[in-house]
């Protein structure tokens, strides 16, 4: 008898864990000898992307492979190209170059997003990203070379382009460390953005505190301004200023991974699939969207899930779930992440945790730091060694009867 097939395209935090889902629905219906479940990407490792702009880098990509192995989940080394939305049978690009054509039952999208870059004149030639890990080794290179530099103010200078956590976060970062690299030198770090106060996504209370912060800190403010230019002495903004800085930092939004554009149906404007309530494309069933890929509704409150790694789990949790669920004959699951907190690091001042869609501050400076540094040091996935751990530590907010 053939066997079923359940590709999983990305190995970040949506798709480990729709591995993981996916896995236990199949369990649960005792078809382990009927349905595959394949993860394809690069290399068997889950990114923590949201922490690629801290100064210590290692141990950024653990490996999954012993996860993978202990849910019976088999990994291939490559890149989806094209998923085949009506044929069923994707094409995926090997590490080693070759293409092979590949059937499927189901199709978990959890490929992410990656940073938008416009033509803005000298961006993709002078500015860094710590969007993927390899440009955060970049940017962390340059900035270890900055005392090699000839000493100029451009050399303790930053530009990021870009108000939200990203930016913020880098901006904080490396406030710091060239404050401790250039222990004679006050480093001038300026955060650029079109909004009207830097911040202003957060909300009223919020950004303000991200202002406050911002400038005990000594981090320049310049809102509603844009970047126009970008080259190897610095950064041209739309009022017609120039900065001089050896560093200039993109962070001004992502977009859906390109795969998305193949799936059928409606599309926000970040490119992500307006997915249905259990996380199906609606034009194209067999497919489920997840993680960055996938714009899903939270509750019944018009709240929709945002392009983080908070947000990633629990969609990556329930489209594994429901892929397989949908092959073996268990119920879906519909998604629902009624709760929504988030946790700003801004360097020496602190952190920001905030609770509910309307960010209610409610620990700041070095209790909200203190969190941020307990959310970092969780176990990212588990050192499962069976389905049933691997399963219970991935979805604990999951009540499953057997």
């Amino acid at each position: 008898m053939t066997k079923q097939t359940i590709l999983v395209a990305g190995s970040g935090f949506a798709g480990v864990w729709a591995v993981l889902a996916a896995a236990r629905a199949i369990a649960l219906a005792g078809r382990e000898d009927h349905v595959d479940v394949i993860m394809v990407a690069p290399q068997p490792k889950l990114a923590i992307r949201p922490r690629f702009y801290e100064a210590v880098l290692e141990n950024m990509d653990p490996d999954v492979s012993e996860l993978l192995e202990a849910v019976g989940a088999r990994f291939i080394d490559g890149i989806v190209e094209s998923i085949g939305a009506e044929t069923h049978e994707a094409t995926v690009l090997r590490n080693d170059g070759t293409r092979e054509a590949m059937g499927w039952d189901r199709f978990v999208l959890a490929t992410g997003s990656r940073v938008a870059m416009p033509p803005i004149p000298g961006l993709a030639e002078h500015a860094f990203t710590v969007d993927q890990l390899d440009q955060a080794h970049h940017l962390d290179a340059h900035i270890k070379a900055l005392p090699d530099l000839p000493e100029t103010p451009a050399r303790h200078t930053v530009v990021v382009a870009g108000g939200g956590f990203t930016g913020l976060e880098a901006a904080t970062e490396l406030h710091e460390r060239l404050r401790t690299m250039f222990a004679s030198q006050e480093p001038r770090v300026v955060i650029v953005d079109p909004a009207a106060e830097i911040g202003a996504e957060f909300g009223a209370e919020a950004g303000r505190t991200v202002r406050e912060a911002l400038a005990e800190i000594g981090i320049e403010q310049r809102p509603g301004v844009l970047l126009d230019a970008v080259d190897a002495g610095g950064a041209q903004l739309s009022d017609g200023s120039r900065i001089e800085a050896a560093t200039v930092v993109w962070a001004a939004g992502v977009r859906a991974h390109p795969l998305t554009a193949e799936v059928p149906g409606e599309h926000d404007a970040a490119g992500r699939v307006v997915g249905d309530l259990f996380l199906r494309a609606p034009a194209a069933p067999e497919i489920f969207v997840t993680g960055d890929t996938v714009k899903a509704a939270t509750d019944d409150a018009g709240n929709f899930n945002l392009m983080t790694c908070q947000h990633a789990l629990s969609l990556g949790r329930v489209a594994g779930y429901n892929a397989a669920a949908d092959l073996v004959g268990l119920p879906l699951h519909p998604y629902s992440q009624p709760k929504y907190v988030t946790c700003l690091d801004l360097g020496a001042w602190g952190a920001m945790y905030t609770e509910g869609w309307d960010r209610q501050v409610k620990l700041t400076r070095a209790e909200g730091k203190k969190l941020k540094q307990e959310i970092n040091g969780l176990w990212i996935y588990p050192p499962a060694a069976d389905r049933d751990t691997a399963f219970a530590v991935a979805n604990p907010d999951f009540v499953i009867v057997p």
